[in-house]
């Protein structure tokens, strides 16, 4: 039996608004390191988080829902005056960083710039000041014969997002990936073509690390699609590319990490070849286990496990929807076939999670081989109901449970997904909805 989920809460997002605008939909969804926090980005800019509540001890089996903990806008719309380009404010990634104290830490980044954001909590104010009347107006110090010794008051809990940092000007072209250092003391941030390596505590300049523009932009044949940081070894990092390619590179090697260390690559079947076969290998997203042993590569049509010490082929090839591979044509015609999905690993990297098309998500159980298709929709939103696996037909006589190939909405597409550092419990987010869905308690 494949790990059972069962429906646990719909946010209906963004909490503030009810018409459905295109500044709602969900860009980013991201648990931090305990799992306590649920940040998701969206295309306004807003950066909305959600913290567990404590579980009920009258309910034991019901765990902490999701609530709203913090809203605040990370990003607004600019314009480059040099270029004549508006510069979107929608939020592309969000990573967080390990708490050190009772605040909490997230890089925020849009196109161009990446933020630095403390959130933090305040329950006490200050009253009794010398120099200020309580109102906040300064005082005469004329008229001030005493001094006072100024106390903390009780007030309501507030939740403040400040910028502690603003790291720009860096990147020519659009930054698609932010990866936070096992150092915690360097991050980098990659676009089509240029990863830069920063110091959380230098705004003004940055070290770049991988550059693969060419002299002349007409000899441009790849970009670089995803990059992230080992999650143990602070020297090494990957890079995946729209030809289909992981590179993995070694900052002790050189400075300029133009040289990789190891390069994964499977090679192309010539019977498959066909015109959106560069398409389709393009690599959307790259992410390290948690072990630090394996990458896992999220291309169109696949999920690829591959063994850092094997590079000429993965170990692990799951097909996520195979029945599209005969649409490619009108996927094509739509602009389906350059959607970027992203695919996300489980706590103990056992299952791996990845989106699809009809708002369906798909998990691939490692080491049983068994994989399920589900659905995050609000028809099927009945507290603690199981998810029922879905089956899409491709041809011939179609069962009752079973949906047509010819039915599904394209529209209604699973991009982004979270997983527990430590649980069962996975954030989905589709389109302007968040579906947050746990392992069923028996």
């Amino acid at each position: 039996m494949f790990l059972a989920f069962v429906f646990s809460q719909c946010v209906l997002y963004p909490h503030l608004y009810t018409t459905e605008e295109k500044s709602d939909i969900i860009s980013t969804v991201e648990f931090n390191h305990t799992g306590e926090l649920l940040a998701t980005g969206d295309k306004g800019g807003r950066v909305v988080i959600f913290q567990r509540e404590q579980e009920s001890k009258n309910q034991v089996h019901r765990r902490g829902e999701y609530n709203v903990y913090s809203t605040f806008q990370s990003h607004e719309p600019e314009f480059d005056y040099l270029k004549s380009l508006e510069i979107e404010e929608k939020i592309n990634k969000i990573r967080w960083l390990p708490q050190q104290n009772a605040a909490y830490f997230l890089l925020s980044t849009n196109d161009k710039t990446v933020k630095l954001w403390k959130v933090s909590e305040r329950d006490k104010r200050p009253e009794g000041y010398n120099l200020k009347d309580e109102e906040g107006r300064l005082r005469d110090p004329a008229t001030i014969t005493t001094l006072r010794v100024p106390v903390l008051r009780p007030m309501d809990l507030m939740v403040e997002a400040t910028p502690r940092r603003v790291f720009a000007n860096a990147h020519t072209y659009h930054i698609n990936s932010i990866s936070v250092n096992s150092d915690y003391e360097t991050y980098m941030s990659a676009d089509d073509l240029r990863i830069n390596l920063w110091n959380f505590e230098i705004t003004n300049q940055s070290f770049n690390i991988v550059d693969i523009k060419p002299a002349n932009m007409e000899e441009l044949t790849e970009v670089i699609t995803a990059a992230e940081f080992h999650p143990h070894h602070c020297n090494t990092f990957v890079y995946s590319s729209s030809k289909g390619t992981i590179r993995l590179c070694d900052m002790r090697a050189s400075a300029l990490c133009d040289r990789h260390t190891k390069f994964f690559e499977e090679p192309e079947d010539p019977s498959n070849r066909s015109f959106f076969s560069e398409i389709i290998s393009s690599i959307s997203d790259v992410k390290f286990s948690h072990s630090g042993r394996y990458i896992m590569t999220r291309d169109y049509l696949t999920v690829k496990v591959w063994d850092l010490n094997m590079e000429n082929r993965p170990i692990e090839t799951y097909q996520v929807h195979d029945y599209l591979r005969s649409k490619l044509c009108s996927l094509y015609e739509n602009d389906c076939i350059f959607d970027k999905f992203e695919c996300v690993w489980n706590g103990s990297d056992s299952v791996i999670m990845t989106g699809s098309y009809n708002n369906f998500f798909r998990m691939f159980d490692r080491n049983t081989k068994r994989d399920v298709t589900l659905e995050a929709s609000r028809e099927n939103s009945k507290p603690r109901a199981i998810l029922k696996p879905r089956k899409v037909c491709v041809g011939g006589k179609r069962r009752k449970d079973e949906i047509s190939v010819d039915s599904l909405d394209f529209s209604k597409k699973i991009l982004h997904t979270a997983w527990h550092p430590s649980e069962n419990i996975i954030a989905v987010a589709a389109t302007n909805n968040l579906y947050i869905f746990q392992d069923k308690v028996n």
